[in-house]
């Protein structure tokens, strides 16, 4: 199918939202902040499973406000509270006062998943677009992943120069600042608000949307179908920022660029390789329509992909620990890959599930799934690194997941 859809100016909104969104500077060197303060692999995972606790709390309560109160005033609240949790990261270097920046930067992202997804499949609706739902948001989403490229070099740049970790929370306030401006050009029908501020209203509201979203759940299809997708987002969520010290071990085994500290070449190799992934992952996203269109089956693409990103996980893992770094480095890179290939597609299946008056709820739904499985991951793989190594951890969760994949293969909309 090709596309049917014009790039108008909401279009190019969308697009530098996604952009501005993903500059955020922290995330290359994340893991390597962490450890630089002395935190172990296994409070790292405590931490990032605090996060995502509170936002698999918080997602369903988050999507029915943002469906009540209006999906625009939602995304400028998450900014808010993003920006907060930023200066904390900068100001602090306490492991318990970073669980306080972390519970914000949940907050933020509980308001926002699902959020934004639901106003560009709201866009598509008012323009007769419906069919194009997958071409249409990997395209928005490509350009996510070209602000991950542009902010990889970036977050770079600043450690190089800057010989800190800190630095970069501080300038990943800026891009947001921005975005937060540009929620506010969005036009109002995108808000989906349908009510008075009446409390009356809004509670026969709140049972209204969450009447349909749990009858939409006893489903066993759309069940299935958020497993499906979320079993790999959640995975990837997870063990994504494992990738910084991987890059870290590959710069300091190969005796280039000796005139800088270890610091230093960590960073321009990090920074390069994270600007040559989220290009690829831009194209990738890019491209995750037509490849839905050449499997003929959207259910058959995300089902090989879930496979195909678990077998790339084991494989790295295994390559990690045998020291064959750099062949380890590309396939964690085939894990990224994959998990932009199926987000465009596996977002369009699910949202053809759900009325279009619970979308951002049932969005956000599915990404509460994400978050519960990465809340499990997290602190898991933060304990086998600390004791067999990042290699090992990687492998056995990989594998596990492999095993249990027929349990949540999708199967043909009925």
């Amino acid at each position: 199918m090709s596309n049917n859809f014009d790039k108008d100016i909401q279009y190019y909104k969308f697009c530098f939202y996604g952009f501005l969104k993903n500059l955020r500077f922290f995330e290359p060197f994340l893991i390597l902040f962490f450890l630089e303060k002395g935190i172990t692999f296994l409070q790292i995972g405590t931490l990032y499973a605090i996060r995502e606790i509170l936002i698999t709390i918080l997602e369903i309560p988050s999507g029915v406000i943002a469906d009540v109160f209006g999906r625009r005033k939602s995304l400028i609240f998450s900014f808010l509270f993003y920006i907060i949790s930023f200066l904390i990261f900068f100001l602090s270097n306490n492991y318990f006062i970073y669980i306080i920046a972390i519970l914000f930067y949940a907050t933020g992202d509980a308001f926002r998943t699902g959020t934004h997804k639901a106003m560009i499949f709201t866009y598509l609706k008012i323009k007769g677009w419906g069919n194009q739902r997958a071409h249409y948001y990997g395209k928005t989403r490509s350009w996510s992943q070209m602000g991950s490229a542009i902010s990889s070099l970036i977050a770079a740049s600043i450690v190089f120069y800057s010989g800190n970790y800190k630095s970069i929370f501080i300038y990943s306030t800026i891009p947001y600042i921005l975005d937060l401006v540009l929620i506010t050009s969005y036009p109002k029908i995108l808000d989906n608000k349908g009510i008075q501020f009446k409390w009356s209203q809004i509670i026969k509201k709140f049972r209204e949307v969450i009447t349909d979203f749990i009858f939409s759940f006893k489903n066993i299809q759309i069940l299935k179908a958020v497993a499906n997708l979320s079993s790999h987002s959640g995975f990837h969520k997870a063990i994504k920022d494992y990738l910084q010290p991987v890059i870290q071990t590959l710069a300091l085994s190969i005796p280039i660029m000796l005139a800088f500290t270890e610091k230093q070449r960590s960073a321009i190799l990090i920074g390069g390789f994270y600007f040559i992934i989220y290009l690829l992952t831009s194209y990738s996203s890019n491209k995750a329509g037509k490849l839905k269109d050449k499997l003929k089956s959207i259910e058959l693409a995300l089902n090989f992909t879930l496979y195909l990103g678990f077998i790339f996980a084991l494989l790295s893992g295994i390559f990690f620990h045998n020291g064959f770094y750099f062949v380890s480095v590309l396939f964690y890179t085939g894990i990224y890959l994959v998990e932009n290939i199926r987000n465009p597609i596996g977002v369009a299946y699910v949202s053809e599930l759900y009325k279009d008056e619970v979308l951002a709820t049932a969005l956000s739904a599915n990404s509460q799934a994400k978050s519960f499985i990465a809340a499990l991951i997290a602190p898991i793989i933060g304990f086998l690194t600390d004791k067999f190594g990042i290699g090992i951890g990687l492998s056995v969760l990989a594998l596990i997941l492999i095993i249990s994949t027929p349990l949540y293969l999708a199967k043909k909309k009925k």
